[in-house]
């Protein structure tokens, strides 16, 4: 819990100073005179001004936002020496350059934490595919289980190399979001011919970005060795008498081959109103045995499922993906935009309602993926820290009049007709953005609730 909130904090800390500092930073370069750089709201905690500084630098008791106030006329009287220091007093390419400059600052460090992520390197699973779910895409494609995948292209794009699961799992999500089909080269086996394998997703109706997405392409995780992990006490594992390291061999007359096949048996069992009981082969110190295991029939989600009570999988294969310095920052570049615009994509879908309103995330979900990506190292927590800083770029680029993307829009407007928003629309246009922003907050913290409810 401490780890959560201490990385959920320095994520906010961070990703709001970097905004608020694009603002500030462009601001003193375009001949405005800064008043106060605030990162969070509420009564200041500490504050610092340097001497002979016009800026004071503010940290707000409530840490969700922050604030850069600039000498502007239309807040407070501004003396006629000053005039020239205001923000409405410039034109409009500088005011342009000042609002845009904080989304795009955060779009800037997810590409330099990208870029250092794979420069540094990271050890992900290796791209070998466990055995697909029944009826998905995979499985009608003739995948079966421990291919590995050397090359992906999305359509009739130019293939690109694989360099673990994670890559591959993004190429697919890309695939799926963007409905074009997805061709894989694989190895079937080590030392065998490679041959092309088509996943047709051109049709897929994407309502959610989640694991059913993936369980219906059918390309859940990568592959491991069946064997059981931690057994929980008083669950149907150990009621049989399983054993962390048991190797699971059979499950009645069906030969086991990987983890993700027999999870997916184990899960598929719930599905009757009593789980059968059934014969399972293990090995154990190089010994074959026998065991009867029943599993147990829990609901969740409002569908019943199997359980055992036990980690079933051993820790996949694991590879170390790293780029030298220039190419990781190309990388993180490309990341970066693919990601932002798949955002978009996913945010128009749930306007129009292709997409569903589960996708919307709050601060409760983003506080516990700051605590288990922190949990995993500091790799996977910048990684988390360049996925949500993409996310506060782009939402502060929509044209929603209490964002930058808002303020941009008006000076868009004025561009194209030569005058500024009237006042009366501005209170209008101002009152709108604020409903729309609440609700779609009020939708994400619903869905925060949910899911940690569920």
């Amino acid at each position: 819990m401490l780890l959560t909130v201490i990385a959920f904090v320095t994520a906010l800390g961070v990703l709001i100073a970097i905004h608020e500092y694009g603002h500030y930073r462009v601001a003193v370069a375009c001949g405005v005179k800064v008043l106060r750089f605030s990162v969070g709201f509420g009564t200041p905690i500490w504050r610092y001004q340097r001497p002979g500084s016009p800026t004071e630098f503010v940290l707000g008791a409530f840490p969700l936002g922050g604030y850069v106030r600039m000498l502007d006329e239309r807040e407070a009287p501004v003396e006629p020496h000053e005039r020239h220091l205001a923000f409405n007093r410039q034109p409009l390419r500088a005011r342009a350059a000042i609002v845009a400059a904080g989304p795009l600052a955060n779009l800037a460090l997810a590409v330099a934490l990208y870029g250092l992520v794979n420069w540094i390197g990271i050890q992900e699973p290796k791209a070998l595919l466990a055995s697909p779910t029944v009826g998905s895409v995979a499985a009608s494609a003739g995948l079966r289980g421990g291919e590995l995948v050397h090359q992906v292209a999305l359509g009739d794009d130019e293939w690109e190399p694989v360099r673990s699961f994670e890559g591959l799992r993004w190429e697919l999500t890309r695939g799926a979001l963007e409905r074009q089909a997805v061709r894989l080269e694989v190895e079937p086996a080590p030392g065998a011919p490679r041959r092309e394998v088509l996943l047709d997703l051109s049709d897929f109706d994407v309502r959610e970005a989640d694991a059913q997405l993936f369980r219906r392409i059918g390309i859940t995780g990568p592959w491991t060795e069946p064997v059981m992990g931690e057994i929980a006490p008083g669950g149907a594992a150990e009621r049989a008498g399983l054993r962390a390291g048991d190797v699971i061999r059979k499950v009645g007359a069906v030969a086991i081959e990987d983890g993700q096949q027999l999870r997916e048996w184990i899960r598929r069992s719930g599905e009757s109103q009593v789980p059968k009981s059934e014969a399972w082969e293990i090995e154990r110190n190089g010994q074959r045995a026998v065991l009867q295991v029943q599993p147990d029939r829990v609901e969740e989600g409002g569908r019943s499922l199997g359980r055992i009570g036990a980690y079933v999988g051993a820790v996949p294969e694991m590879v170390t993906v790293d780029y030298g310095p220039i190419e990781s920052l190309w990388k993180g570049a490309v990341r970066t935009w693919e990601v932002s615009v798949l955002t978009l994509r996913m945010m128009g879908r749930m306007v129009i309602g292709e997409a569903s309103l589960k996708n919307l995330s709050g601060p409760l979900t983003i506080a516990d993926y700051a605590g288990r990506s922190a949990a995993l190292g500091w790799t996977q927590y910048l990684m988390f820290l360049a996925l949500i800083s993409v996310s506060l770029g782009v939402l502060n680029l929509l044209p929603l009049p209490v964002l930058d993307g808002g303020h941009l829009m008006y000076y868009l407007w004025e561009g194209v007709t030569g005058k500024g928003v009237s006042d009366a629309w501005m209170e209008r246009l101002q009152r709108g953005g604020v409903a729309v922003l609440l609700l779609m907050m009020s939708i994400a913290l619903f869905n925060d609730i949910t899911r940690l409810l569920g």
